[in-house]
């Protein structure tokens, strides 16, 4: 299971390493894709399985499924060690999109309807200009809140 999940991962750093590669000098570009673990749905009675809400179905640990109709994937995940049932969601999507430049553009190019990562948007910007992307703000763990309290 472990090695299906670590091989999940190195195939997709190659290929958004691949599309990342395939930008051309008119300077095209595809936002970075953002992935976070996220508590799993788990239904009362179907525990050890995620509840995929988009598909309506459970998935089993080390299942991947798309986010239809919005744009990523999700895969099911057991903890290493786990024993409780506890199950995480690590979630892969396009991300915030960028702040409003004149000089850019949402492309033509762009595929709404195709699989994660080729759904998310693809932006044509005049030479020179850039994108730029909101921060995304981070909880810090409760523990490290309460400590950060008793300083």
């Amino acid at each position: 299971m472990k090695f299906f999940l670590c091989l999940s991962v190195a195939v997709l750093a190659v290929a958004v390493s691949a599309a990342e590669d395939k930008k051309d000098a008119t300077a095209t570009e595809r936002p970075k894709t953002f992935r976070r673990l996220i508590p799993a749905d788990v239904l009362r009675d179907f525990p050890g399985v995620c509840f995929a809400s988009t598909r309506c179905a459970t998935v089993e640990p080390g299942q991947t499924w798309e986010l239809s109709p919005f744009c990523g994937r999700s895969t099911c995940v057991k903890p290493e060690g786990e024993e409780t049932g506890h199950l995480l969601e690590l979630v892969e999507d396009c991300g915030p999109l960028p702040k409003p430049n004149p000089k850019c553009k949402l492309s033509e190019k762009t595929n709404k309807t195709a699989s994660f990562p080729d759904c998310c948007p693809i932006f044509e910007c005049e030479a020179g200009a850039t994108l730029e992307y909101p921060e995304i703000p981070t909880v810090a763990p409760p523990s490290a809140e309460k400590k950060d309290a008793k300083a």
